[in-house]
């Protein structure tokens, strides 16, 4: 079972925390945390590129000449694709990108991503995140002290307004709470700093399902089959002897 020891903002050791194994210590999966990037990449498109086709631009529909006689090539429209100013052919339209991952590969990615920045050293549980007043030069200060100088994503809870407030001009830090922890935000910060809150509310979101029967994480070969009742035998009945 990992263990996070716990500090304050001014860097002081509070104690040891034992993670749940089945959130902070799942196997890296690298596969999956590529499926998972990749789908939120896509949400995050906005699929607004757009050409304009023979019916968008501006022109006229009359035929500029005859069909035959002329000894030029036959034309039917000025907004024909073959001629400068034209429409454009199977050019983008505006269209959604994104794609729905299910539920259960988006909390072991993150289970993974987590687990992989538990291996790492990279995250730092702190106590409660208490700023009298919200201010950056105090946030920063509390940063250096705990030795966090690039780039931090911090876990804690949006009603702490002295702690988003203080974030808000600070590009290398980021404030979530856990419901808005994705697995982007995981991998582009190389510090994760949660709070003795948030590491519950995570475990809590994130705990695999038991299956009935099966237990965590079964596979469908190892979950015992129901074996259905089997019928009765039907025996026959002996022959009756034949009168002699």
């Amino acid at each position: 079972m990992p263990s996070v020891k716990v500090r304050n903002l001014k860097n002081e050791e509070l104690g040891e925390v034992q993670l749940s194994d089945a959130v902070f210590d799942a196997p890296f999966n690298e596969p999956l945390i590529h499926a998972a990037v990749r789908s939120f990449m896509a949400k995050a498109r906005q699929g607004t590129s757009a050409t304009k086709t023979r019916g968008d631009v501006s022109g006229a529909g009359r035929k500029l000449w005859k069909q035959k006689g002329t000894g030029r090539a036959r034309i039917a429209s000025l907004r024909s694709p073959l001629w400068k100013g034209g429409g454009n052919v199977h050019g983008p339209q505006p269209r959604d990108w994104s794609y729905r991952l299910p539920k259960k590969m988006r909390q072991g990615a993150l289970r993974s991503a987590l687990s992989e920045r538990v291996r790492e050293g990279n995250v730092i549980l702190i106590d409660a995140w208490e700023l009298e007043k919200p201010k950056t030069k105090e946030l920063i200060s509390s940063l250096q002290n705990l030795g966090l100088d690039g780039k931090t994503l911090i876990v804690d809870s949006l009603e702490n307004q002295n702690l988003i407030l203080s974030t808000r001009n600070l590009q290398r830090a980021k404030v979530v709470n856990c419901f808005g922890l994705n697995i982007y935000d995981l991998l582009f910060h190389e510090k994760l700093v949660l709070s003795r809150d948030a590491v519950k509310e995570l475990e809590q979101l994130l705990r695999p399902v038991e299956d009935s029967g099966g237990g965590v994480g079964a596979s469908p070969d190892e979950i015992p089959a129901e074996t259905p009742p089997q019928k009765p035998k039907r025996t026959r009945k002996p022959k009756q002897e034949e009168a002699s």
